[in-house]
């Protein structure tokens, strides 16, 4: 039954939440999120097994699939939509499917989380494979849409992750990796895009950006394969290189026009004084892991701090 999960009772605290003051009810709002980064602390463990899919797909070629209704449907596809300009991927590799189509992120389509067989129609649209690594997102744990999701996947072979609010959640038995968030009550009642939404952003924070890393997107804590597409990061992406390479400004900037507007092609050239070819076929070599393409292995200790 619904009002018997933790995210649907009724919040002590807040039990005359119309009769408080503006600065009260900012203050239990502000005192109940602080919650929230501690119930995440005590699931990193499934996060760690989660990222580890996830990095294991994208090794084979696989993709991230994020699947939810609502407000939990909404932040995957936010996660998803944020991997192509922070990274460099395709917008294939990272996807967010939510109940109801895209008319769905500014208007609910009433009923359409209700089908479990609508996740399998989106999945098999997107050629769900054996490759893939899917999340479902889902504050309650037991959205039928991303049920159907999950079950689907798992038939397929897909890596299945769940992340819940609740404790036993169902969409956590059709899962191999289960990530159960316990927020607590909500300061307004069953209002999941409050604690339980905050909960699933940082926990798609941590997946998306974990399996990042993992592939090589990353150097020391720069985002080497920023894209290009404005004005402010091309600024971003000179500074990336300046800091990685401790080169001026005007060095960073010719050198990132020399790697054909590539951060990490350029860090590379810049390291092993190599051409735009010597570096492409090095990260090629190191599997993109900058740290690796500038080794000098005639140089004792490399080139890395």
């Amino acid at each position: 039954m619904l009002e018997k999960l933790t995210t649907e009772t009724r919040n002590e605290k807040t039990m005359k939440l119309d009769e408080m003051s503006t600065y009260d009810v900012l203050k239990v709002m502000n005192e109940e999120d602080k919650k929230v980064p501690q119930a995440v602390e005590k699931e990193l463990k499934s996060i760690e097994k989660a990222v580890s899919l996830v990095i294991d797909s994208f090794q084979k070629g696989g993709r991230l699939i994020y699947i939810g209704a609502g407000t939990s449907g909404r932040l995957g596809i936010l996660d998803a939509v944020e991997c192509p300009p922070t990274f460099g991927t395709d917008f294939e590799m990272v996807q967010g499917l939510i109940a109801g189509g895209e008319g769905a992120l500014i208007k609910a389509v009433e009923g359409a989380e209700d089908d479990p067989n609508l996740a399998e129609i989106d999945l098999q649209k997107l050629n769900l494979n054996e490759n893939d690594t899917v999340v479902g997102l889902a504050a309650s744990g037991r959205t039928p849409y991303v049920i159907g999701g999950l079950s689907y996947g798992k038939k397929i072979g897909a890596n299945m992750i769940a992340i819940s609010c609740n404790k036993h959640a169902e969409i956590g038995r059709h899962a191999d990796v289960s990530i159960e968030v316990m927020v607590g009550p909500e300061v307004l009642t069953g209002s999941t895009r409050l604690k339980s939404g905050t909960a699933q952003k940082l926990v798609v924070n941590m997946i998306s950006t974990g399996a990042m890393i993992g592939i090589g997107k990353v150097y020391g804590n720069l985002m080497v394969d920023v894209q290009l597409t404005n004005k402010k990061l091309e600024e971003r992406a000179k500074n990336i290189i300046s800091l990685a390479t401790q080169v001026d400004y005007e060095t960073a900037s010719n050198y990132l026009i020399s790697a054909n507007h590539k951060p990490k092609v350029a860090i590379v050239m810049i390291e092993n004084q190599c051409s735009f070819e010597e570096a492409e076929q090095k990260l090629v070599d190191s599997r993109g892991f900058v740290s690796q393409a500038i080794e000098d292995p005639n140089k004792e200790g490399g080139n890395n701090e």
